[in-house]
């Protein structure tokens, strides 16, 4: 899967994310003055977090899994919900230099039941989304 389709499916997850948890908000800046304009800042505003969410992913979750390697595998895995949680409050915190705004109201719940939502929602999409063949004919 591309970059491009992977920031959509990331907007997605954080989309159904924000629609399930009430401690999951994003707010744009838009200065619109019908629906249409409205609907379309929103979807502007899903994919600008959906692209930091993704940068976050690309690099500094990688550094981030490869430290807390050992407690992963003493957890079975389950500390990776952790590691996406952080990265979900990274990317909070990061969107509060742009005009489009993504909050969690805490981390144990909203963020922890977040990056559930997001992983699934993530993984249902990504078998969703062909993957690109490397092969030319």
């Amino acid at each position: 899967m591309n970059f491009l389709s992977r920031v959509v499916v990331n907007a997605c997850a954080i989309w159904v994310a924000a629609w399930i948890l009430p401690g999951v908000v994003i707010e744009g800046n838009p200065v619109v003055e019908d629906q249409t304009g409205a609907i379309a800042a929103t979807i502007i505003s899903y994919l600008v977090i959906g692209l930091i969410f993704g940068l976050a992913n690309a690099f500094i979750k990688p550094i981030l899994s490869f430290v807390s390697a050992p407690i992963t595998c003493l957890t079975l895995g389950l500390f990776s919900i952790v590691i996406n949680a952080i990265m979900l409050a990274l990317t909070s915190w990061l969107s509060g230099f742009t005009p489009f705004e993504f909050t969690l109201d805490s981390f144990f719940p909203s963020a922890i039941l977040a990056a559930i939502i997001v992983s699934i929602v993530s993984a249902l999409l990504g078998w969703l989304v062909p993957e690109k063949s490397s092969a030319r004919d």
